[in-house]
């Protein structure tokens, strides 16, 4: 669910990570109506933001790289990035970003501005 809008999200995942996530759901023993990372704390029944971003802030660590160069929001911009960059196809990663305004897309997720639409429109002849 889209935090901001409440609007559903949809998105797939590849057959290695439905794996990993079985074997997870199976060791953690979870059933269907449980959340998929729930919490240690009591109050919540579900992993938060600070939580989760803690967690990767490890990870990045654990492989060697910049914390300062890694964060929650900058995965998920970095997949939108590459799904653009193979696609070009705008309205795909902002379906998939659940975004209602493709302004926040172009802007926010894809770095795209004014100045690099106007060259791009240069070098195109019709």
């Amino acid at each position: 669910m889209q935090h901001k809008t409440l609007r559903p999200v949809q998105f797939k995942i590849t057959p290695a990570t439905r794996e990993a996530l079985q074997a997870w759901i199976q060791q953690a023993g979870l059933k269907s109506d449980d959340f998929l990372f729930p919490s240690r704390i009591h109050e919540s029944p579900h992993l938060g933001i600070r939580q989760y971003a803690r967690i990767l802030g490890r990870w990045v660590n654990d492989l060697g790289l910049d914390r300062a160069d890694y964060g929650t929001h900058s995965m998920r911009r970095t997949k939108a990035t590459l799904i653009y960059r193979r696609t070009k196809n705008l309205r795909a990663v902002q379906l998939l970003l659940g975004h209602s305004k493709l302004e926040s897309t172009v802007r926010r997720y894809l770095g795209i501005e004014v100045d690099d639409a106007l060259e791009i429109s240069e070098q195109t002849e019709i």
